[in-house]
């Protein structure tokens, strides 16, 4: 997996994000979170390059990067799905909606993207909806009053979303 996105990284995207921006430490953040919008995580490749640009050191960037639980080093998938455990959403039944998700995708507690990286399911403490409990979110749209089966019928919608933009790629 990690050759293949060697491969196809372009570091003209890179370059092309670092141009909206002052090169300055103080457009760190910013120019993350742009990169990270397009790869879906932060490539071990982009660091030197931005650093060197923005005037700050690799570790310091590093720091920055792994600081902030948004950031992410590792690929994820085109579908994020964030499944809420707070206490509301767990009371109301998070654990089975979380275990169909990844039985379903053949994920567990320690591999949380599929191969193909079409696919990524994170737990998270609190999505700030206890109201709508459990709940979880794909690509930061809101699923309220999830059960096992309507993850089952998300999942199903997503895999044809995805198969229709291969038919209309090829």
């Amino acid at each position: 997996m990690k050759d293949r996105m060697k491969k196809d990284f372009d570091l003209s995207i890179v370059k092309g994000i670092l141009a909206k921006y002052p090169d300055q430490e103080s457009s760190t953040i910013a120019v993350l979170q742009d990169i990270q919008e397009y790869y879906h995580y932060l490539p071990q490749e982009v660091f030197p390059i931005v650093a060197k640009t923005l005037h700050i050191g690799e570790a310091r960037l590093y720091g920055v990067a792994t600081f902030y639980e948004n950031f992410s080093l590792e690929p994820k998938g085109k579908f994020v799905i964030r499944c809420c455990d707070g206490t509301a959403c767990h009371v109301r039944g998070s654990q089975p909606i979380l275990n169909e998700l990844r039985s379903s995708l053949g994920l567990s507690d320690t591999k949380k993207t599929t191969d193909d990286l079409a696919f990524t399911v994170e737990t998270v403490s609190c999505l700030g909806a206890c109201g709508l409990a459990p709940v979880m979110t794909v690509n930061g749209k809101v699923y309220p009053a999830m059960t096992p089966e309507k993850a089952r019928e998300i999942l199903k919608e997503l895999r044809e979303q995805l198969e229709q933009e291969a038919n209309a790629n090829a």
